[in-house]
């Protein structure tokens, strides 16, 4: 096939412009070939249960879905009755960019709270924390928190433990959509199981596409006791993939030799990287810190227009002229540069 694009042209507005890993495809290349059992039953799938197994506990079951959407959307069907309710921040993917899948599709209700970083807390939480035995008011049963946010920020394993031990103690359970947990295993420099099942987390959407998996994410149930039917509801939710083991030898991949932290961190270190070049240049400004490989910035007015005919990134809120700016496991630092470069021209205008 002819190849359409240049590789060369490089972009900040998501991580997921980027290509695969070429640790990644060479692990579909090497599942390839020969019969294994479909949907799971195959040998590339129970070594991923072992090594998700090793990262989060012994209880840990996983199971391999397509994309985040259907890991986030499975994940929360599994913990809440058909009058459940999930309280997560307003900016929460969940909320803003799955086109209202997992109220339409699980019939579930969200409970949404403003937040300043995306994060939430106790306190935030307990905005939306009432209501039980009201029969006219959806009932709060789970918390979703993202981490890394939507907003770059990045929770602490004692933010994460607080949460849960309030959702818990309440009767809630406690979600994380780990779109991005790679980056905040980097950036935090624990183990995974540190900020998810030693922390109280019960359920976990767990992301490989932004990280340089091709396609594919896996729920993993950290309390078994707190998820019911996910083998029946992965089905339901269109999200059994008949030839799995190509899945499973992705995020085996990125869980072997410490991928997932080699590519994410060397974002991180990218966005790093980014922030400094442009910081202190007249007439930018930044929303939020820097924490994983996000850079959240404010341009004067048509900056950013003139910029992206350069480099593709996505306004965040165009009445503030608040931009993103994401950094992949591909970046380079002459990508960097050379953006950094054309900022400072632009705002030299």
């Amino acid at each position: 096939m002819t190849q359409l694009h240049d590789t060369d042209r490089r972009g900040f507005a998501s991580d997921n412009y980027a290509g695969a890993h070429p640790e990644v495809l060479a692990a579909i290349a090497e599942a390839n070939g020969g019969h294994q059992v479909a949907y799971g039953e195959d040998v590339y799938t129970a070594r991923l249960q072992e090594l998700m197994r090793e990262h989060f506990g012994e209880q840990t079951e996983t199971y391999p879905v397509f994309n985040g959407t259907g890991a986030n959307v499975t994940a929360l069907t599994s913990l809440l009755p058909r009058w459940g309710a999930v309280i997560a921040a307003k900016t929460a993917h969940i909320n803003t960019d799955e086109n209202g899948a997992p109220e339409r599709v699980s019939g579930l209700k969200l409970l949404t709270v403003d937040t300043p970083d995306g994060k939430l807390t106790p306190d935030l939480i307990d905005l939306e924390a009432w209501g039980w035995g009201d029969e006219h008011r959806a009932q709060p049963l789970a918390v979703s928190i993202t981490q890394t946010t939507e907003l770059g920020t990045l929770y602490s394993v004692d933010e994460i433990r607080a949460i849960a031990e309030h959702a818990h103690s309440h009767g809630m359970a406690l979600h994380m959509d780990g779109a991005r947990i790679s980056n905040a295993a980097a950036a935090l420099g624990v183990p995974l199981r540190d900020f998810t099942t030693d922390a109280g987390v019960d359920i976990l959407s767990f992301g490989g596409t932004k990280n340089g998996v091709l396609y594919g994410e896996a729920v993993v149930v950290l309390n078994p006791a707190a998820s019911v039917g996910m083998i029946f509801l992965r089905k339901l939710s269109m999200q059994l993939a008949s030839k799995m083991r190509f899945v499973s030898a992705q995020l085996i991949a990125l869980l072997t030799d410490d991928l997932y932290l080699r590519s994410a961190g060397h974002a991180n270190a990218m966005a790093t990287r980014l922030r400094a070049a442009v910081e202190g240049i007249d007439g930018l400004g930044f929303t939020q810190p820097t924490q994983s490989n996000a850079v959240f910035a404010v341009l004067p007015p048509r900056v950013a227009d003139r910029l992206r005919e350069k480099f593709r990134f996505y306004d965040w809120n165009p009445a503030t002229g608040e931009v993103r700016w994401m950094c992949s496991f591909d970046t380079t630092e002459a990508d960097i540069d050379a953006f950094a470069a054309a900022i400072r021209e632009e705002l030299a205008r």
